[in-house]
């Protein structure tokens, strides 16, 4: 089926030839609309600006074929598009159609939640190549719009939805945000992390349609109250002094599946258990005792274990994405000023990295008078 395109929101796709790499480089002339140059012609590690956006983009995934997927939650303003495709001539479309985007916060009453995309947070292709969409439901991380919660599957092949898994007030309360999510390699299990008031991890079982709130309110999906956010050098906070409280946020599966990960944003531990002992329901009275400690990262956004089994992190104070080693050890890959906020990364066929800059600290919940619409960017990273 062919989608209309969605002009307003657009994309300006380029290789960045005189841009950000480890230095910003001054001076330099911003690039127009142009098709997605092949890797290949990328300088290896140099963090490249592939694709431009008018509204505020977490998300990203790419699947097995090389197509990009992006997703914009409503936040600070009623966004036109939730989910969206990155098409090779520097637009983007909504995704899987204009309907499933066609929600408006100011239209919800005219609406039904769970048929449409409300605030969408991630969207993440899995090992069997379906892209799934997971909504949090909750605009301006606000209120949690009744039936709206869900993960949504879309199958490429068709680009039509197959599946959508509802989560009522049990698995995503009052307060709560579902964050982002990683998928078991056999497709049957998901995990996801609440970064709201009260963290917590849930699984999913995809076959049944089922999810299970776990470690809820554990001190390893809190925020930690020792940790104070910064970015551009000073602690981030509102103008009513309040700072970052994000919860439980950043997932990542091990390789081999085995492990599970997490961390806060407002924290700075990250922390592991057995995905056996996530998939026993009969564990959950022990499994508070089964979380390990793995070590410290600081204040920590997105991770992602590449297929080589390292683990990439999204480092918002010093606008950076870093590796952690075997032994704990943190490197920078990639640092520029105009990272600000790396957010979500996503690891593409070819071992490319991708990363979002969602410029959290350039919200008007931070500074007041910065527009609603705030403009984004994706990055890549050839050869991490």
């Amino acid at each position: 089926m062919s989608l209309p395109l969605f002009g307003r929101h657009r994309a300006t796709l380029s290789l960045v030839g005189c841009a950000v790499a480890v230095s910003l480089l001054a001076g330099c002339a911003q690039p127009g609309p142009s098709s997605m140059p092949p890797p290949s012609t990328a300088v290896p590690g140099q963090l490249q600006e592939l694709a431009r956006f008018d509204h505020q983009v977490t998300g990203v995934t790419v699947s097995p074929a090389n197509r990009i997927f992006v997703n914009f939650p409503r936040w600070t303003d009623d966004a036109p598009v939730s989910v969206a495709e990155v098409l090779p001539d520097g637009r983007v479309r909504p995704f899987p159609n204009e309907e499933w985007n066609a929600w408006r916060n100011a239209r919800k009453d005219e609406m039904t939640a769970a048929d449409h995309f409300v605030c969408v947070q991630s969207v993440v292709v899995d090992h069997q190549g379906y892209l799934w969409a997971l909504d949090a439901a909750a605009p301006a991380q606000g209120p949690v719009v009744p039936m709206g919660p869900k993960l949504v599957k879309i199958d490429l092949s068709s680009d039509r939805v197959v599946k959508t898994i509802a989560f009522d007030e049990k698995i995503a309360p009052h307060g709560s945000y579902l964050n982002d999510v990683r998928f078991s390699t056999d497709g049957k299990t998901a995990y996801i992390t609440d970064s709201g008031a009260r963290g917590a991890i849930v699984v999913v079982d995809l076959v049944q349609g089922t999810a299970r709130r776990v470690l809820d309110g554990h001190a390893s999906t809190q925020v930690d109250k020792t940790v104070q956010v910064k970015a551009d050098g000073q602690v981030l906070r509102r103008p009513d002094g309040r700072g970052v409280e994000f919860s439980a946020d950043g997932i990542a599966l091990s390789v081999d599946g085995t492990m599970l990960y997490w961390q806060a944003i407002k924290g700075k531990t990250l922390y592991r258990v057995p995905t056996r002992a996530l998939g026993d329901v009969s564990a959950a009275p022990r499994l508070p005792s089964m979380v390990e400690t793995v070590g410290e990262n600081g204040p920590v956004d997105g991770m992602l274990f590449g297929r080589d089994g390292r683990l990439f992190l999204t480092s918002p104070e010093d606008d950076s994405v870093k590796v952690r080693d075997s032994n704990g050890g943190l490197r920078v890959l990639a640092q520029s000023p105009a990272l600000r906020w790396p957010d979500t990364m996503a690891q593409g066929a070819d071992g490319t990295l991708y990363v979002t800059a969602s410029r959290i600290q350039d919200m008007s919940w931070y500074k007041p008078g910065s527009p609603n619409s705030l403009p984004t960017t994706l990055f890549r990273i050839t050869n991490p």
